[in-house]
């Protein structure tokens, strides 16, 4: 027993951190498969060499990307409670949230971040959708509600950066309810004449799509990024039609109307800057 748990054990643990490694090592494209190196797809904004596929990035990476020379001030966002409705599925929600805190090491699924590009102050509320798939809870609400107070105190344009299947399912109603608030406080924002630009990433689904989202100034997506409020299987599957070719898709919605701009994600800041310092005039 001793010779199982002195030697065998430790071993075994050994070869499996290396493979563990190994595997980090490497990202394989969504979209074409492709094996790319971690450190070229960092360089790459996490954007495939091969297909020219935008990845999920990190959104401290993207931040990064944004704000001149990678500096910026996280804002604090007031805590709401964690579990409102005692809810429990496979496990209980109080559980379920621990896991995603540990998995990210933040509080919810949203930061808030102010800083300059080429010297405009700027705001950005950015989702992430490695916390619960981005899902809007009331922390998300709170965190919205946040971005459009500083702004305002700041006097300076904010830009939101949206990657969300939708609602929280966890917190029932009271995560619907932040669809009319974030839409109200928005509302009151822009009445400053204050600049607020979204950016569609990939995916962005449900309650997030239809409230604060799609009130932007200017709307803006990724290439290839899905956008709408329920997925193109249930579409298909509810009028039981073929949809057209890339519906949902960035591409399809702009040419239909619903968006203003396509931008690659290695353009993006030159193109924000463009924009806010001509709304700024």
């Amino acid at each position: 027993m001793n010779w199982l748990t002195n030697f065998v054990k430790p071993k075994l643990k050994a070869i499996k951190s290396k493979i563990a490694k190994k595997e980090n090592l490497w990202k394989k494209c969504p979209s074409c498969e492709q094996m790319i190196f971690h450190r070229d797809l960092k360089e790459k904004h996490f954007v495939c060499p091969n297909c020219d596929y935008h990845m999920l990035m990190p959104p401290e990476e993207r931040l990064k990307t944004i704000y001149d020379n990678s500096k910026y001030e996280e804002i604090s966002i007031p805590v709401v409670k964690d579990d409102p409705l005692k809810f429990k599925d496979k496990i209980k929600y109080r559980e379920k949230l621990k896991i995603e805190r540990e998995k990210v090491k933040r509080k919810d699924a949203i930061i808030l971040s102010m800083g300059n590009v080429k010297n405009i102050k700027l705001v950005i509320a950015i989702m992430d959708f490695n916390f619960m798939g981005g899902s809007m809870g009331s922390q998300v609400g709170e965190g919205i509600v946040k971005a459009t107070e500083v702004a305002k105190l700041e006097k300076c344009p904010i830009l939101l950066i949206s990657s969300s299947g939708g609602a929280r399912m966890q917190e029932g109603i009271l995560s619907l309810m932040q669809m009319p608030k974030t839409v109200a406080a928005i509302e009151i924002f822009k009445e400053t004449k204050l600049a607020y630009l979204c950016l569609f990433t990939n995916p962005t689904f449900g309650g997030v799509s239809a409230s604060f989202t799609m009130l932007g100034d200017i709307l803006i997506a990724e290439p290839g990024a899905l956008i709408g409020f329920a997925g193109p299987r249930v579409i298909k599957k509810t009028i039981n039609a073929n949809l057209p070719e890339g519906f949902q898709k960035s591409e399809y919605l702009l040419e239909h109307g619903a968006l203003d701009l396509i931008v690659h994600r290695k353009n993006f800041k030159d193109k924000l800057y463009s924009l806010l310092s001509h709304l700024q005039n």
